[in-house]
């Protein structure tokens, strides 16, 4: 096993004096399967380090002092090498030291001179665990595209042991989107070509709610819900939308006719985590949520529909116009409401008002 992780292992040592006592670095761990590099001073082992990669170090500190714990640190500081093992060896017996060196980032202090089988066993620990933390890393960025940063935000937030949660009301803002034609267009061109240019319009629609202050609550095949919450969360929707059109219309004339409308409805929900332990879903619901997705409905190819409470919401911002009123029965409502076309040029993003 541990012949297994050394193996191919490149290991950069910054050298003590030739005289030192014992085995070398070299001596121990190239039998082992380990390749090594060797510096003899620190500014050639921080040169070596960002030309080459490697996957740990071991430091002198004992003939380099300070100039090798700053090594440790600089190395710790270079993007690659944030979780690489790094070991330091010296002979003295010096807690001032040894508590400097684990401020700087090294993992493990080992006593010269130096003891193979220690010296073996604790690097290909730390390299194991370091293999551990990078593949944590990896499955963490690529959840990261599948998790909105919302959601994430709520999982890291919640306390230990407490569990997620649980559901609260909210006041917010949803929007929904919907290609216009879908079914007909997946019936006249293949799924591949479908496939890819639906994707090109989602990823426009999803960079477009992010630049606005929301977060993707879910996808619909063809279009998405958003969810906007803040003081400004009608006018933050009313200006994504907006965009979401803009770039839609972009993308027709480069490519497939893939028109797009909006529903954008504000009000009550409740937010919180549907399902089992086995998997769970935070999203939001309510009649807000049902009548934004009605709204959706009733929009036409490059339409976006709002509702009152949308139009009283960003009365008097000068940013938009609510035009075209017209009374909708809209099912599972017992009385007709009134809808209203969005018009206006897409604001500034929320970060920028």
């Amino acid at each position: 096993m541990m012949m297994a992780a050394a193996s191919q292992r490149r290991v950069l040592v910054l050298a003590g004096a030739p005289t030192e006592s014992g085995p070398t670095a070299r001596e121990i761990l190239e039998p082992a399967g380990f390749l090594v590099d060797y510096a003899t001073d620190p500014d050639s082992a921080l040169d070596l380090a960002r030309r080459e990669n490697y996957d740990a170090f071991l430091l002198n500190v004992e003939n380099h002092g300070e100039e090798g714990i700053a090594l440790c640190r600089q190395l710790r500081d270079e993007p690659g090498y944030y979780l690489s093992p790094i070991l330091l060896t010296a002979s003295a017996n010096d807690r001032a030291t040894w508590q400097t060196a684990f401020a700087a980032g090294c993992d493990d202090l080992l006593r010269l001179p130096l003891e193979p089988v220690v010296v073996r066993a604790r690097l290909v620990n730390l390299l194991e665990k370091a293999d551990y933390a990078q593949e944590l890393e990896r499955v963490r960025a690529n959840l990261a595209r599948y998790v909105s940063p919302r959601l994430r935000q709520i999982v890291q937030e919640a306390s230990p042991g407490a569990g997620l949660p649980p559901p609260e009301q909210q006041h917010v803002c949803i929007l929904f989107s919907d290609i216009r034609g879908f079914t007909a267009l997946a019936q006249s061109i293949q799924p591949s070509q479908l496939f890819a240019s639906v994707s090109r319009h989602l990823g426009s629609q999803v960079e477009a709610v992010y630049a606005h202050g929301g977060y993707v609550d879910k996808f619909g095949g063809d279009g998405i819900m958003a969810v906007f919450d803040g003081n400004a969360m009608a006018e933050d929707a009313c200006a994504c939308a907006l965009e979401m059109i803009q770039a839609n219309q972009a993308m027709q004339a480069e490519e497939l006719s893939i028109p797009l409308g909006i529903g954008i409805h504000e009000g009550p929900v409740v937010a919180g985590n549907i399902g089992t332990g086995e998997h769970l879903d935070y999203t939001v619901i309510g009649n807000t949520v049902n009548l934004a997705a009605r709204l959706c409905g009733w929009a036409s190819p490059g339409d976006i529909v709002v509702s009152e409470a949308v139009r009283q919401a960003i009365n008097g911002s000068g940013e938009f116009t609510c035009i075209e009123p017209r009374t909708a029965n809209i099912r599972g409502l017992n009385e007709a409401i009134t809808l209203y076309r969005l018009e206006g040029d897409p604001p500034a993003t929320a970060g920028e008002r």
